[in-house]
């Protein structure tokens, strides 16, 4: 049963809502407190640990609330429920465009839709180094810190002209948090 309740609360999960990982914690919340799966600070360490590990923080969440309840094929089934609306949709999606991509409505939509999504990327990318250069230690008036954007030119450069891997990068930059900060 309880394997059930979980595949049915994260389907439902994954698949109505919408705006990502942050937007599905306060309808995760309503369905651990409905079936009582853990108290309400419980739940909030649940969301502190599924923030601080690697990937979506609903997906986190569902792996770590399943576990709690039902085990490993507990988190599985949590896991898999919350991910497969995506997956279908995704699937179901590219088939189509897979079908009519040389057609020139939809051709000229993902010509449309390309630069779009660069410049959300670009406004997320932006949003992150606001914070990053600022966060460190700013001199002057203008609230930068010089040393964070050195540090975030030479990673980029690394990056794209050197092909250093992502991972050596921040750990070199932890190590250089460490002796500078």
């Amino acid at each position: 049963m309880i394997f059930a309740r979980l595949f049915f609360s994260f389907f439902k999960l994954g698949l109505f809502t919408i705006g990502g990982g942050y937007a599905m914690l306060p309808l995760i919340q309503e369905e651990v407190q409905y079936y009582g799966w853990m108290a309400p600070e419980e739940f909030i360490d649940m969301i502190a640990i599924a923030e601080m590990t690697p990937g979506a923080i609903g997906v986190n969440t569902a792996t770590f609330i399943g576990f709690r309840q039902a085990g490993f094929l507990g988190a599985v089934v949590a896991t898999t429920a919350i991910a497969l609306p995506s997956l279908i949709l995704v699937v179901a999606v590219s088939k189509v465009l897979d079908r009519f991509r040389e057609h020139p409505l939809v051709g000229g939509m993902l010509l449309g839709i390309r630069p779009v999504v660069a410049g959300l990327i670009a406004s997320s990318a932006l949003f992150i180094a606001e914070a990053a250069f600022r966060e460190i230690g700013t001199i002057g008036l203008t609230g930068i810190d010089p040393v964070a954007v050195i540090m975030a030119v030479v990673s980029a450069v690394l990056v794209r002209r050197f092909q250093a891997h992502p991972i050596a990068i921040i750990l070199g930059a932890g190590v250089v948090g460490l002796i500078l900060f």
